[in-house]
């Protein structure tokens, strides 16, 4: 019971609210500018939208509380979105920010979001 209260609450302050990636950096390289102008809203129902200048791009995001990941995959995005088509491990968040990493090409891909 507890558990479920607690996914409960992560789940209430994912889906409240709009997101934007303060930091992209792959490899060393920051890419963060080219994600620029888009917010990113979190449904209940395990979709998320990616949202720049009107234009909507739908996908995917499957969160798991244990392991701390999130896995997210937008499978008609072109760059920058498809950047964000992987299993993300958290390794700091709060109520406004998630930082997380993966590992893409041999190469390690850090992520920031902002809760706007």
């Amino acid at each position: 019971m507890v558990q479920q209260q607690e996914q409960n609450a992560v789940m209430n302050i994912i889906t409240n609210g709009v997101w934007y990636v303060t930091l992209y950096n792959n490899g060393g390289t920051d890419i963060t500018a080219s994600f620029s102008g888009y917010v990113f809203q979190f449904k209940q129902d395990g979709t998320v939208i990616g949202t720049k200048d009107s234009i909507s791009v739908a996908g995917t995001w499957v969160p798991n509380i244990n392991n701390y990941t999130i896995t997210s995959d937008f499978p008609n995005a072109s760059n920058p979105l498809n950047r964000l088509n992987a299993v993300w491990k958290i390794t700091d968040s709060s109520i406004d920010y998630v930082v997380a990493n993966t590992t893409i090409n041999d190469s390690t891909a850090n992520l920031k979001l902002q809760k706007q």
